[in-house]
């Protein structure tokens, strides 16, 4: 019989964590706090956590500080502010079946539940934070699986992630009760955003990925079932249809099979483009100003994504044309791509306004576990240079080198924190399961800290 997924999240214990697992979620706690690190420098970020400070002052459950702010909230103030702050920066871990990611509300989500538990005095050891990460990101995703699977809309991030947060913070608060984690699953569902993706695709605004208000969402439902505040059923963890993506739980690890990390910040579905441009003007030997266009066979959505102006951040960051000029004319795409000099640089934007995006009917049909796109780029001699299609790197199968997550790692946060405190965290989070309380907590701080 299939372990039901709130006995799963009641019982899950550290020796039941593959290395697999715990290296995933080693390596999204730095990768996500130096996309947190550079995203608390956006406006978007800058709003978000004005209005966590407004709407959401500390409480009864505990005082929460927010990401790389210092300043308190409660728990879900934080968790809201936190999720906008990474979520500015489109360049945290994300799941391609699930069309989206999961540790942007995540992190921020069980940070602030955590600081909220050690200001009450129960703060948590490292052993037992991975317990609960692994619960939020299995839940998480395996919610997410079903809700693409029997949902008709392609729902943002936050309607799914609210439910792995409302479980992991049940989990949190309740220890080993099923029923309240499954009360928390079906409150963090039925409240959470179901947020057309989209919408923001087509209109880029601060909205992104709907984790500001997926984790809050989340954190506010463990927080009420722990009190006994009712919700279930979560239709997404036992309704019909669901049943197929909860059949190997406990066994099975998608956090494993599905998680994968960005080598920019900028929607995955431009990734192959951006990877494919690079790759041809290295291999031959090209500069920006001998191409004439370039061309983008690739799935139906990422045509949505065109971005030949953008004008914002939040266009850039759903955009697949400025990124691949970008990269064509400065060799990277990385924080200095996102700034407004940039985004009027005019080599790069000669490129863009060049650039075609043709929806291929065969990479629609395909692009499911993976995205797919071909490029040609097409030189001012006449010369047509075709790569071969391709999926991004940074896949379980074509994963990112540990030495590639800490040069990106260190290349977000120096800046903003400074290599000292950059370095801290990343020690820290690459050992977080073997922290004590008080060295978990104190990597919590650095986390939190004003930059």
């Amino acid at each position: 019989m299939p372990l039901p997924f709130d006995h799963f999240a009641a019982s899950l214990a550290y020796d039941d964590l593959p290395e697999e697992v715990l290296a995933i979620l080693r390596r999204s706690f730095l990768d996500t706090m130096g996309v947190a690190a550079v995203g608390s420098t956006t406006p978007m970020s800058a709003i978000a956590r004005k209005g966590a400070l407004a709407l959401f002052g500390a409480g009864t459950a505990g005082s929460a500080k927010m990401l790389m702010d210092g300043r308190e909230a409660s728990p879900a103030g934080a968790a809201m502010a936190g999720a906008f702050t990474v979520d500015s920066i489109d360049a945290h871990d994300g799941t391609t079946p699930c069309k989206g990611h999961a540790g942007s509300a995540i992190f921020p989500a069980m940070i602030a539940m955590a600081q909220a538990e050690a200001s009450q005095g129960r703060a948590l050891t490292g052993l037992r934070f991975a317990e609960i990460l692994a619960v939020a990101y299995e839940v998480s995703y395996r919610a997410g699986l079903v809700q693409h699977a029997t949902c008709a809309d392609y729902h943002t991030s936050g309607a799914w992630t609210a439910v792995g947060v409302a479980a992991a913070g049940a989990r949190m608060l309740c220890g080993n009760d099923p029923e309240i984690i499954r009360h928390a699953a079906g409150i963090g569902e039925y409240h959470g955003p179901r947020s057309q993706m989209m919408r923001c695709i087509d209109f880029p605004t601060n909205v992104r990925d709907g984790v500001g208000w997926g984790a809050p969402s989340g954190v506010t439902a463990a927080y009420l079932a722990a009190d006994g505040f009712t919700g279930a059923p979560a239709l997404t963890c036992e309704g019909p249809g669901s049943e197929p993506f909860w059949e190997d739980l406990g066994q099975g690890w998608r956090v494993v099979d599905h998680t994968h990390y960005k080598a920019y910040p900028c929607c995955r579905w431009s990734h192959p483009s951006v990877d494919a441009v690079q790759d041809l003007m290295q291999e031959h030997a090209l500069s920006h100003d001998m191409i004439d266009s370039i061309e983008i066979k690739t799935f139906h959505y990422a045509t949505r994504l065109a971005g030949h102006e953008p004008m914002t951040q939040d266009e850039f960051a759903y955009s697949i044309a400025f990124p691949v000029a970008a990269m064509a004319v400065r060799g990277q795409i990385g924080v200095s791509e996102l700034s407004e000099q940039s985004l009027s640089d005019p080599d790069i934007l000669r490129l863009s306004r060049a650039t075609k995006l043709i929806d291929d009917d065969h990479f629609t049909t395909i692009s499911t576990e993976k995205r797919w796109a071909q490029v040609t780029l097409v030189l001012k001699s006449g010369q047509r240079i075709e790569d071969a299609p391709r999926t991004p790197r940074g896949d379980a199968d074509m994963p990112l080198s540990d030495s590639e997550i800490i040069t990106k790692y260190h290349r977000l946060a120096d800046p903003v924190l400074g290599n000292d405190r950059a370095s801290k965290i990343a020690a820290l989070s690459g050992r977080f399961d073997g922290l004590d309380a008080d060295e978990l907590t104190y990597l919590m701080t650095l986390c939190t800290n004003p930059t």
